[in-house]
C-alpha cells in the first residue's frame, strides 16, 4: 500500500515524464516529417532530433529507475545496477554530448573570429556532422563501459547504509573506494560542461565584440545578427542552468541511495533530476522559429476543429 508521499511522487514524476516526452517527440517529429518532405536536413535539425531522441531514452529509463524504487525497491541491490544504471549512464551522457555539440554549432554558426582553428572548424562542422554525433555515441559508450568495469561498491554501501541510523556514522565507516564510481562518472561529466561553458563565454565575447561594433556604426542593436546572439545565449543559459541543477539532484539521489531516513530527499532528487530533459526541450522549441510555428499552426489546427 502506498503512502500519500509515494502517491504524490508517482504522480509527479509520471506528470514531468510525459510533458518530457511530449516535448522531446514533438522536436524528433517536425524535424523528421520535414526531413522526409524535403529529403534533407540541416545541421541544427539533425543535432535537435538526435539530442530529443536520446532525451526521450532518457526520460523512459528515469521514469522505470523511480517507479522501480517506489513499488520494488529490493530490485535496487541486484536488477537495477546491472541493467538501469548501465543503460543510464550511457544515455546520460550521449545527452549531454548532443547538448554540447548544439551549443558548440550554435556558437560555430552564429560568432565572427578570426581565428584560424574557429575559421577552420566553422568550414568543417556541416560536413563532418555525422561523424561528430558517432564520435559522441562512441565516448558515451565507451564511458558507460568504463564505469562498469569498475568493481560495484553498491551491496557494499546498501549493507552499511541499512545498519546505520546516523547518517555522520555512514560516512565514517565508508572508504574512499566506495566513490570511485561517483567521481570517475563527475569527472567524464565535466568534459561536455566544459565545452559548453567555453562555448557561452566565447558567445558572450562575440556578441560584446558586436553591440560594440554597431554603436560605432550609429546602427539599432537588435539586427538579425544581436538576435541570433541572443537567442542562442538563451538556449546555452538554459541549458547549462538545468544541467546544474540536473546534476546536484544526482548526487543527492546517490549519497541518499537506499537510505530509508532520507527517502523524501531521494524522491526530491529524482523528480527534480527529471526537469532537466523534459523542461529544456520547451525552451529549445521557443526558441526554433520552425518548432515555434509548428506548434502555432498546431494550436490552430486545434482551434478550428473545435469551432467545426
Amino acid at each position: 500500500m502506498l503512502s500519500i508521499e509515494d502517491n504524490i511522487f508517482m504522480i509527479i514524476i509520471i506528470g514531468e515524464s510525459i510533458m518530457g516526452i511530449l516535448g522531446n517527440g514533438y522536436i524528433g517529429l517536425v524535424n523528421w516529417i520535414d526531413w522526409i518532405k524535403k529529403k534533407k536536413i540541416s545541421s541544427v535539425d539533425y543535432i535537435l532530433s538526435s539530442l530529443a531522441t536520446s532525451r526521450v531514452c532518457l526520460l523512459c529509463v528515469m521514469l522505470v529507475s523511480s517507479l522501480t524504487m517506489l513499488f520494488n525497491p529490493d530490485a535496487y541491490e541486484s536488477v537495477k545496477p546491472k541493467i538501469i544504471d548501465i543503460f543510464w549512464i550511457f544515455i546520460n551522457y550521449l545527452c549531454m554530448w548532443l547538448a554540447s555539440c548544439l551549443n558548440v554549432f550554435y556558437f560555430l554558426k552564429i560568432t565572427n573570429f578570426s581565428h584560424p582553428l574557429f575559421l577552420w572548424l566553422k568550414w568543417r562542422i556541416d560536413r563532418k556532422l555525422h561523424w561528430v554525433l558517432l564520435g559522441c555515441l562512441a565516448i558515451s559508450l565507451l564511458s558507460s563501459l568504463m564505469l562498469t568495469l569498475i568493481p560495484n561498491y553498491c551491496s557494499e554501501f546498501l549493507e552499511i547504509a541499512k545498519h546505520k541510523r546516523n547518517f555522520t556514522k555512514l560516512f565514517s565507516v565508508m572508504n574512499i573506494q566506495y566513490f570511485n564510481l561517483l567521481s570517475l562518472f563527475n569527472v567524464l561529466a565535466i568534459v561536455p560542461l566544459t565545452v559548453s561553458l567555453i562555448s557561452f563565454f566565447l558567445l558572450i565575447i562575440s556578441l560584446w565584440r558586436h553591440i560594440k561594433q554597431m554603436k560605432l556604426n550609429v546602427t539599432g542593436c537588435r539586427d538579425p545578427s544581436t538576435q541570433a546572439h541572443v537567442g542562442a545565449m538563451k538556449a546555452v543559459t538554459s541549458f547549462l542552468f538545468l544541467l546544474f541543477v540536473y546534476y546536484l539532484a544526482s548526487l543527492l539521489i546517490t549519497f541518499n541511495y537506499r537510505v530509508e531516513e532520507s527517502k523524501l530527499a531521494m524522491m526530491f532528487g529524482e523528480f527534480t533530476a527529471i526537469l532537466y530533459p523534459s523542461v529544456h526541450s520547451f525552451v529549445l522549441i521557443v526558441g526554433n522559429n520552425k518548432l515555434k510555428q509548428a506548434s502555432v499552426r498546431l494550436l490552430r489546427c486545434r482551434e478550428t476543429a473545435r469551432v467545426k
